[in-house]
């Protein structure tokens, strides 16, 4: 414990990393907010989208471990200025550019700078609070930074409607490049920090024993299959396919979609009671069914029933927080020092399922084509949307399924060993 006490230079210390933790929330949504324009721009297809969508997690994935020993060798002030300004700028460059590559590269730069914000945040209140509040203040983090999810989707949306996108989007790189400046002069680590007994940086080894084990690897590939929901529909197509479906405007179709966001606010402390009744692997089997029942419902009636809509994206947020329950399926599985690594593991591999998503909605998109354009940018039918999609409910059973496996052998593990001690 690095402060036996907090007070308002923690909580100031606390919000700088968190703002940019929010902010980067809407950095990561509002370019499916804008696809049609963004498309017309580059004059790419559903595919180059998906891809271009895609770019984001890949940075993301990419830089999440490295950002992390960063993070412990330099400090937040220098990473949250390096990763805030790099943000801003690779938004400079996406909004103006006309060149796929290019585009392709700021969007991965936007998300390996987005990557640092959870871990900044962890790095400071580990080094301004005490342990007993390190819990409590990860909580309300997550809390504000899912603020910026769901003001991300129809504030913005209607912000876009009245004004051109690209004046918003120099905004947000405004935005991101004052948070950058404002953490390089007054973030600070406390005296203390230099004399803690934080963890030793991860060495090789614990990569390896990570890396050696089975049940990690299938938790994390399930984990990667059942993160459609979020990080394939709510991230970026679901807007466009609820204008589709349902014949809403942007703004109304953001404002549902944001209430997967909303449904996460409450999904963390309502899967963990379950799973102290039914255990992980209970609660994370019943979360990959509930969500594949969710899609079926979407795709089988396009008749709107507001309360309909808005009860299931709320139900479907609270389940994509099954993710909580797969951290800590996953802590069970490795010695504690391999802790830290583990998590880092899952989180990379969870991220790598957004890329993966968008790449395979976008080509699906583009073979069920039927060849009608608007203002000579390719658009697609509500068919297409429908199979496209349907890969998300598909591999969120696949994904449940390799956990049920898991769940199975790890309790045969368990009898077996208590059978040999009883020998």
């Amino acid at each position: 414990m690095l402060v036996s006490t907090f007070n308002y230079r923690s909580i100031c210390m606390w919000i700088l990393p968190m703002l940019f933790f929010t902010y980067q929330f809407i950095l990561r949504l509002w370019p499916g907010l804008v696809m049609h324009h963004i498309m017309d721009q580059l004059t790419i297809d559903a595919g180059d989208f998906g891809l271009l969508a895609a770019s984001y997690y890949y940075g993301y994935a990419g830089m999440s471990i490295p950002l992390a020993i960063l993070l412990d060798r330099i400090g937040a002030r220098y990473v949250v200025f390096l990763s805030a300004i790099f943000c801003g700028i690779a938004t400079l460059v996406f909004t103006h550019t006309d060149s796929f590559c290019i585009a392709l590269l700021s969007r991965g730069l936007i998300g390996a700078g987005s990557a640092v914000g959870f871990l900044a945040v962890s790095k400071v209140v580990s080094e301004w609070f005490p342990k007993e509040q390190y819990a409590r203040m990860i909580g309300l983090s997550f809390t504000f930074g899912l603020m910026g999810a769901i003001y991300g989707g129809k504030p913005v949306s209607l912000l876009i409607e009245s004004n051109n996108w690209q004046d918003i989007a120099q905004i947000f790189a405004i935005v991101s490049i004052v948070i950058g400046c404002a953490s390089y002069v007054f973030l600070r680590s406390p005296n203390a920090a230099r004399f803690s007994d934080a963890q030793p940086l991860p060495q090789k080894a614990s990569f390896s024993a990570v890396l050696s084990s089975p049940f990690v690897w299938w938790l994390a590939v399930s984990n990667l299959l059942m993160v459609g929901s979020l990080e394939g529909f709510a991230d970026v197509w679901g807007v466009t396919y609820l204008t589709k479906a349902y014949q809403l405007n942007k703004s109304d179709a953001a404002g549902l979609v944001s209430l997967v966001f909303l449904g996460m606010l409450f999904g963390g402390p309502v899967l963990a009671w379950f799973s102290k009744k039914i255990g992980e692997y209970g609660v994370i089997i019943g979360s990959g069914i509930i969500m594949a029942a969710i899609f079926l419902i979407l795709f089988s009636s396009h008749n709107y029933d507001g309360m309909l809509l808005t009860s299931i994206f709320f139900v479907l947020g609270i389940m994509c927080c099954y993710q909580v329950i797969v951290f800590s399926a996953g802590a069970n599985l490795v010695a504690p020092h391999n802790l830290g690594i583990t998590i880092a593991f899952l989180n990379c591999i969870n991220m790598l399922g957004g890329s993966f998503f968008h790449t395979a909605i976008g080509k699906t998109m583009d073979l069920l084509w039927v060849g009608s354009l608007e203002d000579g940018v390719k658009t697609y039918d509500l068919e297409a949307y429908k199979y496209a999609l349907s890969v998300v409910p598909v591999c969120a059973m696949i994904g449940t399924a390799i956990v049920a496996g898991i769940a199975v052998c790890r309790r045969r593990s368990v009898t077996l060993c208590a059978f040999k001690n009883d020998l």
